[in-house]
């Protein structure tokens, strides 16, 4: 099992005995999880008439400021089965989601004008984005905008990819984990959107986060002759929901000794890849060589890890790697 050491301490893995317990630690530390312009809304309603479910809460992301968006929550125990809770859940939802926005906006509605806190955030958010008032956004964001599903989990597993795979609902897994000492907790997690929201957040960012067009892959040279040169696509990538219908093109960063962005793409389709909840990027042409972006040699850790996005006129007027990022 895991362990984190920091400074001679052992934190080790704490597992939750409750779905409960772990729901709570969750909405404890919703802002650090979602961001803070975001907005959990830890409400349980029934929804659907002969096909009943009860989402655990639902998110008002502000991730792309001008294009806020409704998810829906789903925490879950890596102990249940994935069939049964989450997918069984997920597929209700999407079956009843129709049917129920007029109830779903009610008490979204009802528990926002309850707290003056949330209705001044959200007020603020909503001007942002241009729309008149609390009852044009949540029209918008609930009947105009595809939903998506954000599953909170302990541990993802192949199991929980495949069931996902099947819905037609896109879904983000986010892995929230907990270690302890006898005395002390922390907490383990890659923040909901991070990569997007520090565009809108950060005062040194010269791009917006609606204008993210581009996904930037690192690449293996077999692979990378493989599939990005010799089939015009490539497979297995990880792709945030709120990305799914923006991503226009996708660059290649070859890893070392290459270690540099050389070759991009217009994409033509997205689909979900085989029994995962990852995709596949398929290209409208052949992929274009360009003048080698390469890795600065002075700034550490720039070189892509995963996929990463960018806009196509940052990447189409870069020199070097910093220039894309």
């Amino acid at each position: 099992m895991e362990r984190i050491l920091n400074n001679n301490t052992v934190f080790n893995y704490y597992e939750y005995s409750t779905e409960k317990e772990y729901e709570q630690v969750i909405v404890d530390q919703a802002k650090h999880i979602f961001g803070f312009q975001s907005i959990y809304i830890d409400i349980k309603k029934r929804i659907g008439d002969s096909i009943i479910t009860i989402p655990d809460g639902y998110l008002i992301d502000f991730s792309f400021p001008v294009e806020p968006r409704l998810y829906i929550i789903e925490n879950e125990l890596s102990s249940h089965d994935p069939y049964k809770h989450i997918g069984s859940q997920l597929l209700k939802f999407a079956i009843s989601y129709k049917a129920s926005g007029r109830k779903i906006k009610a008490f979204l509605l009802e528990h926002l004008m309850s707290d003056k806190d949330l209705l001044s955030k959200v007020e603020h958010g909503l001007k942002i984005a241009g729309y008149r008032n609390i009852d044009d956004f949540l029209e918008s964001i609930i009947f105009e905008k595809t939903v998506a599903a954000i599953v909170v989990i302990d541990r993802s597993t192949a199991e929980l990819e495949n069931v996902l795979s099947q819905l037609t609902m896109d879904t983000d897994i986010l892995e929230f984990q907990t270690f302890t000492t006898d005395i002390e907790k922390i907490h383990k997690f890659t923040p909901f959107n991070a990569d997007i929201r520090i565009l809108s957040e950060s005062p040194k960012s010269d791009i917006k986060a609606e204008d993210l067009d581009t996904i930037v892959i690192p690449a293996q040279e077999e692979g990378f002759e493989k599939e990005f040169i010799g089939n015009n696509c490539w497979f297995a990538i990880r792709i945030h929901a709120s990305m799914l219908d923006k991503i226009k093109y996708i660059a290649a960063y070859q890893v070392a000794p290459i270690s540099a962005i050389t070759h991009y793409a217009e994409v033509s389709k997205i689909e979900k890849w085989n029994d995962t909840n990852k995709y596949i990027v398929y290209f409208k042409d052949n992929a274009t060589p360009i003048k080698p972006i390469a890795l600065d040699k002075v700034k550490k850790g720039l070189a892509p890890q995963a996929p990463r996005y960018t806009s196509f006129n940052k990447l189409n007027n870069a020199k070097f790697l910093s220039d894309v990022f």
